[in-house]
């Protein structure tokens, strides 16, 4: 195994790590505030992910530029340039990503000023209360 390939391996099992974590802050937490936050780290992961999938597991990579309209810079184009569309997906991702935390901020407040609490438990047993 080459220096690249295990720091691809390695990026790729500290990610799906993280994965992980961020999924068990969303299911096992009670915290709202908690669930927020892993949910925000579980997004950023999926975009990672994304545009390491642009790279089509080819290394050395290129920007997706090509310098000239000859056959041998076309062939290397096509070998080497990294996928621009997961990046541009990407961008889109975190701005929805952004208005999506901000409107789960603003519900969350609003709950809290509600309840007093942030627990969904303890607000699941006062539910219809207020």
């Amino acid at each position: 195994m080459s220096t690249s390939e295990f720091l691809w391996a390695y990026l790729w099992v500290v990610l799906l790590l993280t994965l992980a974590v961020s999924l068990y802050g969303i299911i096992a937490r009670p915290n709202m505030l908690k669930k927020i936050i892993s949910l925000t780290i579980l997004g950023d992961v999926v975009n990672v992910m994304v545009v390491f999938i642009g790279y089509r597991f080819t290394y050395p990579v290129a920007p997706p530029i090509l310098p000239s309209l000859s056959k041998e810079s076309l062939s290397q184009f096509v070998n080497t340039a990294v996928d621009p569309l997961p990046q541009a997906l990407v961008i889109t991702a975190v701005v929805i990503g952004m208005a999506v935390n901000m409107l789960l901020a603003v519900l969350t407040i609003q709950l809290y000023r509600l309840y007093g609490t942030l627990d969904v438990r303890e607000i699941a047993k006062r539910g219809g209360e207020e």
